[in-house]
């Protein structure tokens, strides 16, 4: 929940035309202009993305926050380039939008657009706005990926050379990649744990009728990723589950499905996504991390090339007290590639490409 009311206050740091303006200039990029303000928000935003991270350490915090601070005009001009480019080419997204409004009232545990809209307006924000974000950040990676993304190959040379210079690095210990569906019985009795457990029943008969288990698992599960995480829980090593989970879990191959495994918490339901046998992996196995690592090499400087062509055709004018780091070229543009990009929002280079998902951290049940 903190997470996306975070998106919705970055939500209102967007670039407005020239004729609402109302307020200090910070830059102007083409016919767009971004706001005193704008940089206010995303300071804000920033702040709010942060402060968990470092709750207990204010000094990391500071420094944190200095670090990323600096690059904030020069991602909101980013961010309008691209923005201005997708426009260009004509982009469409509008479908998109959709399904990602809706997937952020699924997460919020809103049962329609209209609550969500009462939500983002009860934050002080503008629904129009946050939606014109969502757009503006789908036509971003689509700009990406098309004029810089899918131009970036991969060979199986560099991959092999990668392999062989970097065995050691490679190494890792044995553990799974656990996707859960956790029906709660907590204070739960009498007829209300017989209906939970009926309810995991019925959701295992769907999975072995070849539901789609992350679906199922938004759909049903009680657990705290199910509706941000699709119910994926992350990697574990040995000794770091309830023994009869772990048991069960690194007794499934990837891929499986467990049956009901009944536990303090619930009725859950497991999958096994991901599972690494201890020691170097083969080549095989490793391939799709290491064309991941080297695709994500090569993007960063021809993101930089690309968005400083970008600068160079348009008209560009940052204000007196105001710095663009954008215009130093040295630059990470990270934050505009992020590695949990799904294949629709960003375009993978020819061949396959595996993807590392932002997991969350470990936990003991």
């Amino acid at each position: 929940m903190r997470f996306v009311l975070t998106l919705m206050v970055a939500a209102l740091a967007l670039p407005i035309t020239a004729g609402e303006i109302v307020e200090e200039i910070a830059a102007k990029v083409n016919s767009e202009v971004i706001t005193k303000s704008e940089l206010e928000r995303s300071r804000q935003a920033l702040r709010q993305e942060l402060q968990p991270q470092y709750a207990n350490d204010p000094l990391q915090f500071q420094t944190a926050f200095a670090e990323r601070e600096k690059d904030l005009l020069r991602e909101l001009i980013d961010q309008a380039l691209l923005t201005q480019r997708g426009k260009d080419i004509n982009i469409n997204v509008d479908n998109e939008v959709v399904r990602r409004l809706d997937k952020v009232r699924k997460e919020m545990g809103l049962n329609t657009l209209d609550d969500l809209e009462r939500a983002v307006n009860s934050q002080g924000g503008s629904f129009e706005d946050f939606k014109t974000n969502i757009k503006n950040q789908l036509i971003t990676q689509q700009v990406i990926g098309r004029e810089v993304g899918s131009r970036i190959q991969v060979t199986q040379e560099r991959i092999k050379k990668y392999y062989e210079e970097n065995k050691q690095k490679l190494e890792r210990p044995e553990e799974v990649r656990i996707r859960e569906i956790l029906i709660s019985t907590e204070g739960k009795e009498g007829a209300e744990l017989e209906a939970a457990e009926k309810k995991a029943k019925e959701v295992l008969e769907k999975v072995k009728k070849g539901g789609n288990f992350s679906d199922l698992a938004q759909q049903y599960s009680d657990g705290a990723t199910a509706k941000t995480g699709a119910g994926d829980i992350g990697f574990f090593k040995p000794g770091m589950l309830n023994p009869e989970i772990e048991k069960i879990a690194f007794g499934l191959k990837r891929g499986q499905t467990s049956d009901i495994i009944r536990t303090k918490y619930g009725f859950e339901i497991i999958r096994v996504e991901e599972k690494h046998q201890a020691g170097i992996p083969t080549l095989a196995d490793a391939e799709e991390d290491i064309q991941q690592t080297l695709y994500y090499d090569d993007i960063q400087p021809a993101l930089r090339k690309f968005l400083t062509k970008l600068r160079e055709e348009a008209y560009l004018e940052v204000k007196p007290g105001y710095t663009d780091t954008g215009a130093s070229g040295t630059d990470s543009y990270t934050r505009l590639v992020p590695r949990d990009m799904t294949e629709d929002e960003l375009i993978a280079p020819k061949g396959k490409r595996g993807r590392r998902s932002l997991l969350p951290p470990f936990r003991r049940r």
